[in-house]
This record gives C-alpha cells, structure tokens and sequence, in this order.
C-alpha cells in the first residue's frame, strides 16, 4: 500500500510500499491490509502503527481525522501528528497534547456561541426599539 499522513499545512509522512497499518476509530482499534476494500473512516487521537516493507514497526501520534482508502493508496489527514519518539512517550503525548486541544476548543466555542447569543439578543433590542 501507499501512504500518507497529511496535515493542514504540509505532508508529514509519506511511505511505499506498507504491509499493514492499525488506526484507532471511534470503535475501537482497526487493521488495514492491501486486499481491503476501499473505505473512509473517522479516527479518535491515538497511536497510529504502520509495518515498513522492510517489517520495521512505526508509530505515530495522530489527532482526530479522516482514513480514506482508494485502491492501493491509503490516504490519512489529521490536525496534529508526532513521530519519531518511542511508544511510551507518544501515548503520553496523546494524552497531553490532543485530548487537551479538544477541551480548549470546546472552551473557544462556548465562548463563541456566548458573544453570538449577545450580539443577536442586542441585535433584537435595538430592532424592536
């Protein structure tokens, strides 16, 4: 198979040939292999494993996202990805990194929707004045 992981702003891995890769999806861990059908799935932050041609096991944070798989090509984009550390610290940085991203996000959102819900109920009382 080919693969990559993309990010928003530059590719952050590519690699061929790759024997089989294991993703975590919101229902649990999922295993892809060359034979596959074509399919799209969403991933939850988690370890990424992919096997080399050469049987080298990688790892890889990854960020929520999408896994889309066409043919020979599978095709993974998520926000945030970390490589290149052993697999203790990657499932720290998972921890850490990507599941507090979520909670600032969330607090970012409400604080959106609360100058959303002001500017529209002062909009109101301006329009019926």
């Amino acid at each position: 198979m080919n693969f990559e992981i993309l990010l928003p702003f530059k590719v952050f891995a590519s690699r061929m040939p790759v024997l089989n890769i294991t993703v975590e999806t919101p229902g649990g861990s999922f295993g892809l292999l060359p034979n596959r059908l074509d399919c799209i799935m969403p991933l939850v932050p988690g370890i990424l494993r992919y096997v080399t041609a050469g049987n080298e096991e990688v790892y890889i944070a990854v960020d929520q996202g999408m896994l889309v798989k066409t043919g020979p090509d599978v095709v993974i984009s998520v926000r945030h990805a970390i490589g290149g550390v052993d697999l203790g610290r990657l499932q720290e940085a998972v921890e850490k990194e990507f599941l507090n991203l979520d909670e600032r996000e969330k607090s970012v959102r409400t604080a959106l929707a609360k100058l959303e819900s002001s500017f529209i109920r002062r909009y109101m009382e301006l329009h019926h004045a």
